[in-house]
């Protein structure tokens, strides 16, 4: 038999303050491999939220080469498509998910609990497929005219970032909804993990595109307009509420960025 692997050194408390959170914010919104050997501290995931714009500039630039490499093999929608489809392998459909949940449960539940209820029950109704196919299709349509150039990596890694930064904000100014759910086990961001998060996030997008301020405005509308509607729908924030707002922020984006034109 091949002998245990001994366990490599632990961090010293510093490193980990720095490492752990980078860590967390992989393993929450992506599927990599990404494997700890020892706990984290509770408050690594509340960190978390200020890495969430570099892993969606990750996920985005990983769309932007497929959408760049398959441009040139086959039809800009299909190319498109398959830079949306390379996202969602990489995050496992996290933020459509949310995105059908929230849908299903805002539009199909008459009072705060049944629409709780909803977002929690794991099928999908008319609502959510409906958003699902809309939310795609404008994601694949605003894309389709970077089929085939380096830009887009640029662009997609630029609204990675600008759909997750919000989510920092969202979690610090919001109640969350349930006693229970990501949302909760997660934490409270601090305000200065929040700014952290907003901040990175628009340096990412300046560093990749020229209309870093109209995708700015748009993420922020878009994430914006989910987060108001949470409020008056059930009264706070949920994991599913984070996943619909950043992939409105990313259509918002993605608008603000005139893509249909460029």
């Amino acid at each position: 038999m091949r002998p245990a692997p001994r366990p490599g050194p632990r961090p010293g408390p510093r490193l980990a303050a720095v490492v752990d959170p980078i860590l967390a914010a992989l393993m929450l919104l992506t599927r990599l491999p990404v494997r700890v050997a020892r706990p984290m501290a509770p408050a690594a995931f509340a960190r978390a939220y200020g890495w969430f714009p570099a892993v969606g500039a990750l996920v985005g630039a990983v769309g932007g080469l497929v959408l760049w490499g398959a441009g040139g093999a086959v039809p800009p929608l299909a190319a498109a498509l398959l830079a949306v489809a390379a996202q969602v392998l990489l995050t496992g459909g996290l933020h459509e998910d949310g995105l059908a949940d929230v849908a299903d449960g805002f539009g199909g539940g008459r009072d705060r609990e049944r629409r709780l209820a909803i977002m929690r029950d794991s099928r999908i109704g008319t609502y959510g497929a409906l958003a699902l196919v809309l939310g795609v299709g404008l994601r694949v349509a605003l894309l389709a005219p970077l089929a085939g150039t380096a830009e887009a990596v640029w662009t997609l890694a630029a609204v990675g970032a600008l759909s997750r930064a919000p989510l920092g904000t969202m979690a610090r100014a919001m109640p969350p909804a349930r006693t229970d759910g990501l949302a909760v086990s997660q934490g409270r961001p601090s305000g200065l993990v929040a700014l952290a998060a907003a901040a990175l996030g628009i340096a990412i997008a300046a560093a990749c595109v020229p209309g870093w301020p109209g995708a700015t405005v748009g993420a922020a509308a878009g994430a914006g307009t989910v987060a108001l509607l949470a409020m008056r729908r059930i009264g706070g924030v949920t994991g599913d509420v984070h996943g619909a707002a950043q992939q409105v922020a990313a259509v918002g984006a993605l608008v603000g960025l005139g893509v249909v034109t460029a």
